[in-house]
């Protein structure tokens, strides 16, 4: 690519593509920017090709979850598309016109893509629908309502017919109409239908076709891996990189912000390289403290007084006065993410601009991050969302490090140099951002069986303190991610009070997948449990005389009930059913799980039954994929998921020690999709939080006890 070729826009681009854009609506501010392009407009989320193809610029990163082919769902439901027909690709880097409706930047996370999609783009392809049978009527002559529309063919009664791409050219001098007018859900014929559509990216990525970050290469790029220090905080004091460049492909060694970088033509000679470099870490400021130390401190943290994040009524005088108090306390690890595509990154730049190719979560922070770096106005910037194998919360960086250091790297070894870097597995499982570790320290009373007294003092790290974006999240000192699903309960308990500590620990920070409720679902559901059991009541029946006041949680556990035939804890042939509910993102869940203890003591879930109610149901295929994902996902993190620290240092270092859900211990999974006419809302972490608890409620009922500390297999005790 040349210089001149890096100053092209994608916008430009399209307009000269010569087919039809349609955006939802062109402000006054956005007209004068658009000056020689009146045929296109900001929220340019569609694109209709002479052969016939309609493709969607979706501004949601796909890494499995779906907005590809939900969001060309919606186009093809409001245009009457044929599903053939339907494409899709990665919107460019421009808040202006791409922003997630719930962030303001453009960026993806927290089950939102649907969300705030879901009018947005369903506007757009009515408006794209209507322009089509305008230009149609105009050919042949006739009113636009005698035009019919179906899997992509535009018919009128007299028996003329056309097909999208022959009308494109007449659209495009159309002026954009207002309010073009929506389905009604009864006229919907793919958005709830189960096995109408297929996967957009699934066949490419079955037959090994889809490129991702990691398959990039280009001529004279060098490939670069990075030294960061062995524990969080330490910095280069100085390093040798003699035996490095006489490693055969090694090209340069040049010390960055984060490490030093190794350059070779390669992979192979870049971790050879990195292998032989000598590095003398400043680690004066490093944090030394492991894990077993971190969780002693939090523990007596969660006996003191906190900053209060919820309360009702006066828990403290109830359990003073309460007959009999029962006491918890849950430790949870510091969790990887560990998506298949470690973190990686592409990037090439001169004197005129700069191209960079990456698994973007957050476009805008980190356009703007390799811009600053690179010292070149934003517009000069071209940033170019990959498919990511994977995220799970670890592209969706609160420091924008990997957008960083993949600019310091091409900034380090000079323009004209195209430059890859890639994080190795271990650099993946060794280089922070976890999910943080936590304390919940638990109590409660119960009387005539009821719960009457419930509190609730959480420990742990939040990301978002001291950053940006601090100001989103926290109010009065409290993390609302670290106490969500925790400081608002599902349940009527008369007397509340949850408490928060934020630990000030060196060891950086994420969300994973379901942030907080991670955490908080697994802690409030066990101990609910435990308090119903204390009580004599039944975990279903008990839980649904509490929920009052949430009639959709309710609804999705007795859905989950009636599916697993439930008659209580006790399944037979040594097995119990545990049951967990868990509202996050807006979707409502609820799992049973029936588990038995297998041989050396491990429990073995045999089936999951769940039950989501995530709003219209856009495409029940993708909703039911989620959902085993989320319980394979949620469940091997409970079962064996520790990053452990030992003096600072993280001890598991690849999938050997960090140990995965393997294929034959995935349970059977049985999903019910609640039928609903409220609007769509997240399905891609909401089927984690409550499988944990889940399972750790059966295995109470076999007489195991509810771990207390995860994982629940082979952890630091």
């Amino acid at each position: 690519m040349t210089a001149h070729d890096l100053t092209l826009s994608r916008r430009s681009l399209l307009a000269g593509a010569g087919g039809l854009v349609i955006a939802l609506h062109l402000p006054k501010a956005a007209r004068a920017q658009s000056a020689g392009a009146a045929a296109f407009a900001p929220n340019a989320f569609i694109r209709v090709a002479p052969d016939h193809s309609v493709t969607v610029l979706v501004k949601h990163i796909e890494f499995g979850q779906g907005p590809f082919t939900g969001l060309a769902t919606l186009v093809a439901e409001e245009m009457d598309a044929d599903w053939g027909q339907m494409r899709a690709e990665h919107a460019p880097a421009d808040v202006k016109l791409y922003a997630n409706l719930a962030f303001g930047v453009q960026g993806t996370g927290g089950s939102t893509a649907m969300a705030n999609s879901f009018d947005q783009i369903r506007k757009a392809a009515a408006t794209a629908r209507a322009m089509l049978m305008q230009a149609a009527a105009q050919a042949w002559k006739v009113s636009p309502g005698e035009i019919t529309i179906e899997k992509g063919v535009l018919t009128h009664a007299s028996g003329k017919q056309g097909r999208f791409g022959d009308f494109t050219e007449a659209a495009a001098r159309l002026p954009v109409p207002d309010n073009a007018p929506l389905k009604q859900p009864s006229q919907f014929r793919l958005i709830g239908k189960e096995g109408v559509v297929k996967r957009l990216d699934g066949a490419d990525k079955a037959r090994g076709k889809t490129k991702f970050t990691i398959d990039i290469s280009a001529p004279n790029m060098l490939t670069a891996v990075v030294a960061r220090p062995p524990r969080f905080g330490g910095k280069v004091a100085n390093f040798d990189a003699t035996e490095t460049l006489k490693v055969k492909g090694v090209v340069d060694v040049k010390q960055i912000g984060s490490g030093v970088a190794v350059y070779a033509q390669g992979m192979w000679p870049a971790i050879k390289g990195r292998e032989a470099l000598k590095v003398v870490w400043d680690e004066s400021e490093a944090e030394k403290r492991g894990s077993t130390e971190l969780v002693v401190e939090y523990r007596a943290l969660a006996r003191t007084p906190g900053k209060v994040a919820g309360s009702h009524g006066d828990a403290e005088a109830a359990l003073a006065k309460a007959e009999r108090v029962i006491e918890a306390e849950y430790v949870f690890p510091y969790l990887a993410h560990a998506p298949m595509e470690p973190l990686d990154g592409y990037l090439e730049w001169n004197a005129q601009g700069a191209l960079a190719r990456f698994g973007s979560q957050f476009q805008t922070t980190e356009h703007q991050t390799i811009a600053t770096i690179l010292e070149l106005p934003p517009e000069k910037v071209q940033l170019e969302t990959m498919l990511a194998g994977g995220s799970f919360g670890r592209r969706a960086q609160v420091s924008q490090h990997l957008a960083a250091e993949l600019a310091m790297c091409a900034k380090a070894i000079g323009p004209n140099r195209p430059v890859k870097l890639v994080w190795t597995r271990e650099d993946d499982l060794t280089g922070g951002y976890y999910r943080p570790l936590f304390v919940h320290r638990m109590r409660g009373a119960v009387k005539d069986g009821r719960i009457t007294a419930w509190t609730n003092s959480i420990v742990g790290q939040s990301f978002f303190l001291g950053t940006p974006f601090e100001a989103m999240t926290v109010k009065d000192g409290v993390d609302a991610t670290m106490v969500e699903g925790a400081n608002e309960l599902p349940y009527e308990v008369s007397d509340f009070r949850c408490e928060v500590h934020t630990a000030k620990v060196g060891v950086p920070t994420l969300w994973w997948r379901s942030v907080g409720h991670t955490h908080t679902a697994y802690a409030v559901e066990c101990f609910v449990d435990e308090l119903l059991q204390a009580a004599g009541q039944d975990p279903v029946a008990g839980r649904l005389a509490l929920m009052g006041k949430e009639p959709r949680l309710a609804g999705v556990l007795k859905a989950v009930a009636e599916l697993a035939k439930w008659t209580g804890p006790d399944a037979g042939n040594g097995r119990a059913r545990g049951v967990a509910v868990a509202e996050s993102f807006g979707s409502f869940v609820a799992q049973i799980a029936e588990v038995s203890v297998g041989e050396g003591g491990e429990p073995k879930v045999h089936k999951v039954w769940c039950a989501i109610d995530c709003g219209i149901a856009v495409n029940p295929d993708v909703i039911r994929a989620q959902m085993e994902g989320g319980i394979g996902f949620g469940l091997g993190h409970a079962l064996y998921g520790e990053l452990t620290l030992d003096k600072g240092k993280p001890v598991q270092t690849n999938f050997d020690s960090y140990r995965s859900l393997r294929i034959h211990e995935m349970p059977e999974v049985e999903v019910k999709i609640i039928a609903s006419t409220e609007k769509p809302t997240g399905v891609g972490e909401p089927g984690v939080p409550p499988i944990g608890p889940a399972v750790a409620n059966a295995l109470a009922r076999l007489g195991q006890g509810r771990p207390r500390r995860l994982p629940m297999v082979g952890g630091v005790a």
